[in-house]
Parts: C-alpha cells; structure tokens; sequence
C-alpha cells in the first residue's frame, strides 16, 4: 500500500506561482509513475503531468505545456508539480496518484494510488 499526503495549494493572483508536494509513505515511490490530475467543480478529473520512475520520461496536458514542471526525489519519496504563470483556469483540486502501469500514464483509471487533493484557486 501507498499512502499519498498533498501539499502546497493555496489562493494565487493570476500570473503567480505555486509548488506542489506530495509526499508517500509505505512503500518506495521509485517504482511508480506519478501522476498529478486536477477536478474542476463540475467537471471530470483532467491528466496534468506525469513521470516516469527514473524522472527521465514526462507527460503533460498541452493546456500546461511550458508552464507546469513535474519532478521526483525518489530518496525523499518526493513528487513535485511547479506552476508557473498560473492562470484562472488552473482552478481545481490536484491530486497526486501512483501506478506501477507504464503505458496510460495520461489515463486515471490506469492509477492504483490517490491522495486526498489540496485545492488551487488562481484569481484573476
């Protein structure tokens, strides 16, 4: 079992940053992709990014292209997501999920782990 613990959503003006942390307990992350995926109110969950267990493979919705970064520290048992030029739009609940899967990165049924989601709100 994984138990994953997000962090670092909050309020932002339009234009700002945010990080992302989510961190895991109970078993090694280094051999899971990892994924983060936001819901809007009203909308389905939506892919942002992926990463594979080396970090050397990634995966990002075209809407986050450029301005979103995922990372991992599999000492720290670590995932990050940077937002940068954070947007209106970018308002959602993200969470964090792991996969042994390799191919569906970009597919939330693929994912067997969850966690609780920390919200986002950009203003405008």
């Amino acid at each position: 079992q994984v138990q994953l613990v997000e962090s670092g959503g909050g309020l932002v003006q339009g234009g700002g940053s945010l990080r992302l942390s989510c961190a895991a307990s109970g078993r090694s992350l280094s051999i899971y992709t990892m994924g983060w995926f936001r819901q809007a109110p009203g909308k389905e969950r939506e892919f942002v990014a992926a990463i594979n267990w080396s970090g050397r493979g990634t995966w990002y919705i075209d809407s986050v292209k450029g301005r979103f970064t995922i990372s991992r520290d599999n000492a720290k048992n670590m995932v990050y997501l940077q937002m940068n030029s954070l947007k209106p739009e970018d308002t959602a609940v993200y969470y964090c999920a792991a996969t042994k899967s390799i191919a569906g990165a970009t597919d939330h049924n693929r994912y067997d782990y969850w966690g609780q989601g920390t919200p986002v709100t950009v203003s405008f």
